[in-house]
């Protein structure tokens, strides 16, 4: 399994802090392998970055993208779902049996939920408001989503095995084709080598190392 190392945060961090401090992300390491292995165009670059304490794992990703796409209809789940977004799974084991799921677009909506395999979601689970926070933010050449979750959520969810969390790290790009109608280009830290684009398989995870 592909392994990205999240770093401890040594410096005093507020509990409730949002958003962190440009100087405490710059000891995060860098993670850009990201590919579309159901597409051959070019994906725009994508940077995440993880960071972690005693109370939270922070999570940040850059995608260096402006054209961005947002249905804006209504807040559901299905706006949510077609718009451009970064996505993160957790998982206790590969059976998937459940896993938990964070879609976020570029307004910072959130499409949390409970998923079981063969795409049995259950979308009247959320995440404990009190034990997530999420920004969105653009600037002119890129947007950034960035947020926390507690990692007493984590643990309860039974989530960190020898300071180990088994993630997914996914991205959803959506693009005009030639009838005008917007589609998606699915996005990966993993290749789950799949025919077909599925985020939602044992395959697609990789491994974030909480470093002490």
């Amino acid at each position: 399994m592909k392994e990205y190392q999240v770093v401890l945060i040594t410096k005093n961090v507020k509990n409730e802090m949002e958003i962190l401090d440009q100087s405490i992300w710059e000891n995060a390491n860098c993670l850009t392998d990201f590919s579309s292995p159901w597409n051959n165009d070019l994906v725009s670059k994508i940077e995440f970055r993880a960071l972690w304490n005693a109370q939270n794992l922070y999570f940040n990703f850059r995608v260096f993208d402006t054209d961005i796409y947002i249905d804006e209809k209504d807040n559901s789940i299905d706006s949510i779902g077609n718009s451009d977004r970064v996505e993160l799974f957790f998982r206790a084991n590969d059976s998937l049996n459940p896993y938990y799921c964070l879609e976020i677009d570029t307004s910072a909506r959130l499409m949390d939920f409970e998923a079981k395999p063969n795409k049995d979601f259950d979308f009247s689970w959320k995440w404990p408001k009190e034990d997530l926070s999420i920004t969105a933010s653009k600037d002119e050449v890129s947007f950034t989503v960035e947020g926390r979750i507690s990692i007493e959520s984590l643990n309860k969810l039974n989530l960190i095995q020898n300071n180990i969390i088994e993630a997914g790290i996914f991205r959803a790009k959506f693009s005009k084709d030639e009838n005008q109608n917007y589609e998606p280009t699915w996005i990966s830290w993993v290749n789950p080598n799949t025919e077909t684009p599925n985020f939602h398989i044992a395959s697609s995870f990789g491994k974030l190392i909480l470093i002490k």
